[in-house]
Parts: structure tokens; C-alpha cells; sequence
């Protein structure tokens, strides 16, 4: 059956129990997994047998005369505890309070989607501003964050590359200081050559004067 002929029905049958004041009216939507069991869960409550039996019967009537469909089971009409009408794509189940609180459908089933009568007929209008919704806020954020971000990267750039360049320059002085202690040495190592070759010019001539003054006393 088309996914739209069944939503219909199953907007027929809410209509059909809220018209005959059912308590705690509940629609479910049973995840994928389940889709080979039903597709549909329609939960409600009456306050005593009278009115649970009078909500069945109005889903049935409804049902049958508006849109020629009968259920393929019925369970529990006599009680008037639950009673069950099974559609093949949803099933409607009317309890008196006692058996809704025992039987607690809603938790068996927590991982089932519980729809309004909008959502219903209308899933995409009902989905879509929850999808737009989310989208524009997280870019601005991130936009955000990723200039806050850039901008100590380009500090920290420049402030390396200041480091960068005073190390350079104390590097440079260190080796002119270096440069000048070398020369320096240098000098004054060659200055003491000089003068040691000056003496040893020297030395030879002294000598020689003494050898003519003892020559000449003889």
C-alpha cells in the first residue's frame, strides 16, 4: 500500500479517538527494523470498559465507511482491557489505565519516533526547519575561530623572526670581537720578532768592540 494511502488511514483512526475523548493519545513511528512487523503504533486510553469499547468502535466504523478498510485481527473487545485492532500497516491500541501502565508500550518501544498529527501528514515540512536550522550558525563560529587562531601564528612568526635577527647581530659581534683578540696577539707577537732580531743584530757588534779594545791593550 502507498506510504501516503497509509498515513491517511492512521490520521483517520487519531481523528476517530480524540472524537471519543480517549486519554494520553500517543502515535509512534517504529523504527526500520520493524517495518516487517508494523509500521504505525496508535496508543490511547479510556477510563472504563464502556469507553474502551466505544473508541474501537468508532476507529472501526470510520475506518470501514470512509475508506473501505476492515482490520485484518481484534483482540480483547470483551474485557475492554486492551483491545487490539490490527491494520497490517498500524495497529490501534485502546487500554484502560491499569493495562497501559502494566504493558508501558512507550518504553517496550523507546527506540520508536512519536509523531504529532502534523508530522504526520506532513514529514518533510515538519523536518526541514529543523535541518536548516543548524546549518548557518556552526560556519560563523568557525570562521570565527580560525581567525583567532591566524592571528598569534603571525605574531609568533614575527616575533621569531625578531629573535632570528638579533641573534644574527650578536652573532656578527661576537665574531668581530674574535677577529680583533686574533689580530691583536698577532701584533704583538710579531712586534717582539722585531725586536728580538734588533738585539740579536746588536749582540754581534758588542762583541766585536770588546775583541778590538783587548786586542789593542795587548
Amino acid at each position: 500500500m502507498p506510504t501516503q494511502d497509509i498515513r491517511e488511514q492512521v490520521a483517520l483512526a487519531l481523528s476517530a479517538v480524540n472524537n471519543k475523548k480517549a486519554e494520553d493519545v500517543s502515535l509512534l513511528q517504529l523504527p526500520g527494523e520493524s517495518s516487517t512487523f508494523t509500521d504505525y503504533f496508535l496508543i490511547c486510553s479510556g477510563s472504563n470498559p464502556r469507553q474502551v469499547q466505544a473508541i474501537a468502535d468508532e476507529v472501526d466504523e470510520r475506518l470501514s465507511k470512509d475508506m473501505g478498510v476492515e482490520p485484518n485481527a481484534r483482540e480483547g473487545y470483551n474485557t475492554a482491557e486492551w483491545i487490539l485492532l490490527d491494520y497490517v500497516d498500524f495497529v490501534v491500541h485502546i487500554f484502560n489505565a491499569q493495562r497501559r501502565a502494566y504493558y508501558d508500550l512507550e518504553r517496550l518501544w523507546k527506540s520508536a519516533h512519536k509523531l504529532t498529527a502534523e508530522e504526520l501528514m506532513h514529514p518533510t515540512k515538519a523536518a526541514a526547519p529543523a535541518e536548516a536550522a543548524p546549518t548557518l550558525p556552526p560556519v560563523k563560529k568557525r570562521a570565527k575561530k580560525v581567525a583567532a587562531k591566524k592571528s598569534p601564528s603571525v605574531r609568533a612568526a614575527a616575533k621569531q623572526s625578531a629573535r632570528g635577527a638579533k641573534t644574527k647581530t650578536v652573532g656578527k659581534k661576537v665574531m668581530v670581537k674574535k677577529a680583533a683578540t686574533k689580530k691583536a696577539p698577532a701584533k704583538k707577537v710579531a712586534a717582539k720578532k722585531a725586536a728580538a732580531k734588533k738585539v740579536a743584530v746588536r749582540k754581534p757588534s758588542v762583541k766585536k768592540a770588546t775583541a778590538k779594545k783587548s786586542s789593542k791593550r795587548k
